[in-house]
């Protein structure tokens, strides 16, 4: 039912917000307040375990991360980079082992680095994981626009049609957001697109657009680390706090969120509120 329910968001009168999370806590606080479903952001894994990101060096951190958060009674999809391998095989047994865990959907990019995937090679490894493991939603990310590369609206489009195509259920272009290349996106795609939130652009204009799917990316993470640092050094020059900070009880009881009572319902009520 969660591969069916997290499919249907996809589908429905308003984008899917989809903030990203980096480990339990942040995805119990989202799934408390009230998100339809989280996914994962790569930069956080990463930077929280002191790697590089689309690096190739956090796969067991994003495994990890998985099992600790597909159990939290709402839809998950995890942000796997590239694949964390070569072979197309080995990027499908990974997304096996992650529909195994319960995780709904994944990110699979074409980024290499300053380059583009071969878009035939990539098509490839995208129907080897579909047809490996059809259930889960792939949403194919192209980095046409991230990486600033000329004609980026004609190369995010090829490929969007290339994967999508090979089985895709999504496509994810980052970076777009001139409003005549996400029309050009939906319009040519075939399937949901997803772009990154915009700070500054309403929801509303980009569900007139078309896009199916809004992704917070590596946003609250990186506004994380900011408030962590603005509160330090407001504590150290003697100034107050701002912002409701939660209570050590509130983040304490976290991870109880969506874990299994006696008689297999999830337990969320007990949970105090963090929003």
């Amino acid at each position: 039912m969660t591969f069916a329910r997290f499919r249907a968001l996809h589908h429905a009168d308003e984008p899917l917000l989809l903030p990203c999370a980096w480990d339990h806590a942040s995805a119990a606080a989202l799934a408390e307040a009230g998100f339809a479903a989280i996914g994962t952001t790569s930069l956080g894994v990463a930077a929280a375990a002191g790697k590089p990101d689309a690096g190739r060096a956090t796969r067991e951190e994003t495994l990890t991360l998985a099992r600790t958060i597909a159990g939290l009674g709402i839809p998950v999809t995890v942000d796997i980079e590239a694949g964390f391998a070569e072979a197309p095989g080995q990027v499908a047994d990974l997304v096996a082992e992650l529909a195994g865990l319960g995780v709904a959907g994944i990110n699979l990019e074409d980024g290499r680095g300053d380059r583009l995937a071969d878009v035939q090679a990539q098509a490839e490894l995208v129907a080897v994981v579909k047809r490996r493991v059809p259930e889960v939603f792939l949403n194919a990310r192209t980095d046409a626009f991230w990486l600033g590369l000329p004609g980026a609206r004609a190369l995010a489009l090829e490929r969007a049609r290339a994967y999508a195509g090979a089985g895709a259920d999504g496509v994810f272009v980052p970076g777009a957001s001139a409003e005549r290349d996400i029309e050009a996106l939906v319009g040519g795609a075939g399937v949901p697109l997803n772009v990154l939130v915009q700070p500054g652009v309403p929801v509303r204009r980009l569900a007139e657009l078309g896009v199916a799917r809004l992704s917070y990316g590596s946003l609250l993470f990186r506004a994380a680390l900011r408030a962590a640092v603005t509160t330090a050094l407001a504590v150290a020059r003697g100034e107050p706090v701002t912002g409701d900070v939660p209570s050590y009880e509130q983040v304490e009881a976290l991870h109880r969120y969506g874990s299994r009572t006696g008689d297999g319902t999830r337990e969320t009520s007990e949970v105090p509120r963090l929003s």
